[in-house]
């Protein structure tokens, strides 16, 4: 979830306990404590690119680190709210907004390493993207109403917005999966693993992938009242365990590994770049399968680590077809 919203909903949290006459420094403390947890993506090692990616909702988003985010999140902003009130009250501020931090990432896609480290599962519902804005502008409003109206009850009403934002989305990705199995059935698939998430930004568009053959296979579908389908291209996923084997043993196959359990198994040849290998649940558009993001792969030298590499440009030909998908046409 993109930093705002983060930030918005975690200000939430802090002033719906409090009186009016603290509602603006606990809205601070809850936006600066749930935005904490994502500094974690200043993690990184030059020499290790897949690092940064590894740790990015990870222990920082773990339910057993929020005491200590939250006492992080306390100690920074002690200095600027000790005379307005103690130590413990700040601290159980910063605990109400750090805590809202990675359960609100579930929420998304990419996975949320909950129960971190006991648990190196990742969690995620694929409901929103990570940028919505018709669900953060509805938090704002409540958010500036709050202040406006000087009444901790009406952050109140945050809680119930997001429990109905994502009651439709629930009811969208079931939609988008009954139009995978349709799709799936049509072309005389059997659907091993499905992968139904949203486009960037709202809840019409949704990208469906799905694994069959061993190949992934990739479609668009408007949800509006009516489904929309867009055909999308298909890919085969990459063997790289019998491709690099050659290899096993060394770094690169090491990373290679790596990355393949971050991408939970979708890997696949970049189809315009022969060295790299991307993660197949992601492109520009639902129907595209040029990978977001991936790995630099160079057998020349196997004993380094491997290059993180991102493809995110936005064409006006990508622009102008994802608008298409999006209004229907």
């Amino acid at each position: 979830m993109d930093p705002v919203t983060h930030g918005l909903i975690g200000a939430s949290a802090s002033q719906s306990v409090v009186s009016k006459e603290q509602l603006r420094p606990a809205a601070i403390i809850g936006l600066v404590s749930a935005m904490l947890a994502d500094l974690d993506v200043f993690i990184t090692d030059p020499a290790d690119p897949l690092l940064n990616i590894e740790l990015h909702r990870q222990f920082s988003h773990s339910f057993v680190f929020i005491p200590v985010g939250a006492l992080i999140a306390s100690g920074l902003l002690w200095y600027f709210f000790r005379n307005k009130m103690s130590f413990k009250k700040l601290y159980a501020l910063s605990f109400l907004g750090y805590a809202t931090a990675g359960i609100t990432d579930t929420f998304t896609s990419y996975g949320t390493k909950l129960f971190w480290p006991f648990l190196d599962s990742r969690f995620s519902w694929d409901l929103i993207s990570v940028f919505d804005p018709l669900f953060s502008a509805v938090i704002l409003g409540l958010v500036i109403f709050t202040h406006y109206k000087k009444n901790p009850k009406i952050s109140w009403f945050v809680w119930p917005w997001i429990a109905l934002y994502l009651s439709f989305a629930v009811l969208q990705q079931q939609r988008g999966k009954s139009v995978a199995k349709t799709i799936a059935k049509q072309q005389n698939h059997q659907i091993e693993r499905l992968v139904v998430k949203p486009t960037l930004g709202n809840q019409l568009l949704w990208s469906i992938r799905y694994e069959a053959q061993d190949s992934l296979y990739a479609n668009g579908v408007r949800l509006g009242l009516d489904a929309k389908v867009y055909s999308g291209e298909s890919a085969p996923l990459l063997n790289w365990q019998q491709q690099y084997q050659q290899f096993k043993g060394t770094t690169l196959y090491e990373d290679i590994r790596r990355f393949d359990k971050l991408s939970e198994g979708y890997l696949i040849q970049h189809p315009d770049k022969n060295n790299i290998i991307g993660d197949g649940r992601y492109a520009m558009l639902p129907t595209d399968m040029s990978p977001l993001w991936g790995i630099k792969v160079d057998t020349s030298q196997p004993g380094k680590h491997l290059p993180f590499k991102t493809f995110r440009e936005v064409t006006p030909a990508v622009k102008d077809a994802y608008l298409d998908m999006l209004l229907g046409k």
